[in-house]
């Protein structure tokens, strides 16, 4: 009798042990489930910076070929020809 009453008290102990373990890691996975969200959050943020600061360089890039800059010579008659078909394109639909 004696043997059931030990072999029940060691299964409490390691079920409440086991319990414990339990709630710890819910705790720490509740943590973690927020840190990747915020990370996630601070990605997405990261992200639109990026695309703006692209967009940013683009429109420079842009601006200093169409001022003639020395460096963008060969974009600046890119753009120019690009918008000359533009324009022929435009006048050609008011045409017909």
């Amino acid at each position: 009798m004696s043997e059931i009453v030990q072999i029940i008290d060691s299964l409490e102990t390691k079920i409440g042990s086991l319990l414990s373990k339990i709630s710890s890691l819910e705790e720490k996975n509740k943590a973690l489930e927020s840190e990747l969200n915020k990370s996630t959050l601070a990605n997405q943020s990261q992200s639109q910076k990026l695309e703006a600061l692209k967009k940013e360089y683009e429109s420079l890039k842009l601006t200093n070929s169409l001022l003639g800059s020395e460096d963008y010579k060969r974009d600046t008659k890119l753009k120019i020809n690009s918008l000359i078909r533009e324009i022929d394109y435009c006048i050609a639909q008011l045409s017909d």
